[in-house]
């Protein structure tokens, strides 16, 4: 059973303090939520999470599987279990997504002692996985996100999901800038994707319709740098009917 754990984490980015104190778990089986108002800290928390060069963790611990991973790079974390759907897929001209998926499941394959993937294998591979993600063929050709749209990219974020099959995913405002067909679409391929392999999934998001899609099993509420709120599916309720009003008048009376 995997578990991610985030201990007291303070976090800052150019001598500027943006995480105060973060505690928040993600285990193997479910989804967890963290929800907040732009701002609070969020984006941040999934970056800091996955190792970004430009964020210092000033005092805390990040640990997988109990294994303390605070300062370890991008690429072992990666090597380890963790991935991130980033809310903005960069595009990498020249280089065809068959070939970016083949490297990223080879790298996996060399970090658990195994061969080099056959191309035979590899082609079921992914093919099973786009047909398991609603994800066409024709992608396959494409550079990496070049000239994707929007829901392009989520799409790809959820293919490469897929194919990794990480013990923890970390999902950093996946419905950003979807339309509803395409926010279907990336529900659908986490939720089947998450129930297939067991894994446990951190959605981070500011809106509630991709929580309705993606049912979660707790719910945590950030703001300024701080988790103020957990719950259960009920905390998707009351932000959809009160917004973040309430929140900012309860941490305004506690402060």
């Amino acid at each position: 059973m995997a578990h991610l754990e985030i201990r007291n984490l303070h976090v800052q980015a150019d001598d500027k303090q943006i995480l105060k104190g973060v505690d928040i778990d993600v285990h193997s089986g479910e989804v967890h939520a963290l929800m907040g108002p732009n701002g609070s800290g969020k984006s941040t928390l999934a970056n800091v999470i996955m190792g970004h060069p430009a964020l210092e963790v000033t005092e805390g611990q990040i640990l997988l599987d109990g294994e303390d991973i605070t300062e370890a790079e991008p690429d072992e974390r990666a090597r380890m279990g963790l991935f991130m759907a980033f809310q903005y897929p960069v595009a990498i001209p020249g280089v065809t997504i068959t070939k970016y998926l083949r490297m990223v499941l080879n790298a996996h394959r060399e970090e658990r002692g195994e061969p080099e993937i056959s191309l035979k294998e590899f082609r079921k591979t992914v093919e099973e996985a786009m047909a398991l993600t609603n994800v066409p063929r024709e992608f396959a050709s494409r550079y990496l996100n070049e000239g994707f749209s929007g829901g392009e990219k989520k799409r790809l974020e959820v293919l490469q999901l897929a194919l990794q099959r990480p013990k923890i995913a970390v999902l950093d405002e996946t419905d950003s800038g979807l339309d509803i067909d395409a926010l279907n679409v990336v529900a659908h391929g986490v939720n089947t994707v998450a129930k297939a392999e067991g894994m446990g999934t951190l959605i981070i998001t500011h809106y509630q319709r991709i929580l309705h899609l993606v049912q979660p099993d707790r719910v945590s509420i950030m703001f300024d740098g701080r988790i103020v709120k957990e719950g259960g599916p009920e905390l998707v309720e009351q932000l959809e009917s009160k917004g973040y009003g309430w929140i900012r008048e309860e941490v305004g009376a506690s402060a």
